[in-house]
């Protein structure tokens, strides 16, 4: 059996991640980005992370532009989580899209943050065609998100 997909950050990318964390938690709008709350799938615990929440004719997106990442697997188990942003909290559910229903998802994901993840996605961009973006669809998640209301 393959491995899943997955680009472990190095740790300058750590870094960077800690302080966009830092900042939206205080409130400041990092292009979108919100810290995610999910719990963990063996310790229980809440794990954050920073994400980029992508909205697409009015539904939103989490983008796993690394592949198969912690915060994943865990919200692969859990199903729904939280999104932050300053003192505003939203709790969502999620549910993760098949392969076939990623092309224009990732198009619009790679047209607004390329500058930042095109790097992970091997040459595949927002121009690519959608038969190149589905051949990309299975090494990076994405999950519908529906917030609480």
């Amino acid at each position: 059996m393959t491995q899943p997909h997955y680009l472990r950050p190095r740790p300058f990318e750590l870094a960077v991640q800690r302080f966009v964390s830092f900042l939206i938690r205080r409130g400041v709008n990092v292009w979108g980005a919100r810290v995610l709350s999910v719990r963990g799938r063996k310790s229980g615990e809440p794990r954050t992370t920073a994400v980029n929440l992508l909205t697409v004719s009015g539904t939103q997106y989490l983008v796993a532009a690394r592949g198969n990442t912690e915060w994943v697997r865990n919200l692969r188990v859990a199903g729904e989580g939280e999104l932050r942003v300053g003192r505003r909290t939203d709790r969502f559910t999620a549910e993760e899209l098949t392969d076939a229903d990623k092309p224009e998802i990732l198009r619009a994901y790679l047209k607004r943050w390329a500058f930042e993840v095109g790097q992970f996605f091997d040459g595949v961009n927002a121009d690519s065609s959608d038969e190149v973006l589905r051949g990309a669809a299975p090494r990076h998640p994405v999950f519908r998100v529906t917030i609480a209301r």
